[in-house]
């Protein structure tokens, strides 16, 4: 009985302590990944963060306003280009994909109207096959 007890125990700790090592690796993704929002471009305080395995996709949803302005920055690991990310209406069509630009860390949009999308992003299986996905959303004020 005490056998089962310790080995409940263990499996907590090293539980608790993935998880608080992976929360890490997001915070630090993230300060990296922050460097993309210059250019008086604001962040609208959210974190979208996802850790992914091997070939899993993140989703986002999110509204974007009319005659605004937005960058999104997506980052995974400690360089740039290892996050793929793509956006889409809500029908599914594709709107725009990094993977086009070389993986680009960052873009900006130009929205002239209100949009609903969804953001993927998903590593690049040819850099790595898991990590911490971040993306950020900064807007021109």
């Amino acid at each position: 009985m005490k056998a089962n007890q310790l080995l409940k125990l263990f499996i907590l700790i090293v539980g608790l302590t993935t998880f608080k090592v992976s929360y890490s690796q997001c915070d630090t993704i993230a300060t990296l990944c922050d460097k993309h929002l210059t250019n008086g471009f604001i962040s609208d305080g959210q974190d979208y963060r996802s850790l992914l395995l091997d070939d899993e996709i993140a989703e986002f949803n999110m509204t974007l306003y009319g005659n605004s302005t937005y960058r999104f920055a997506a980052c995974s690991g400690l360089t740039d280009g290892n996050l793929i990310f793509s956006v889409y209406d809500q029908e599914r069509n594709l709107l725009f994909t990094n993977k086009d630009y070389s993986n680009s860390a960052y873009w900006d949009f130009n929205i002239n109207n209100t949009i609903d999308c969804i953001i993927e992003a998903q590593l690049d299986p040819n850099s790595s096959a898991s990590g911490c996905a971040v993306l950020l959303v900064g807007f021109r004020q």
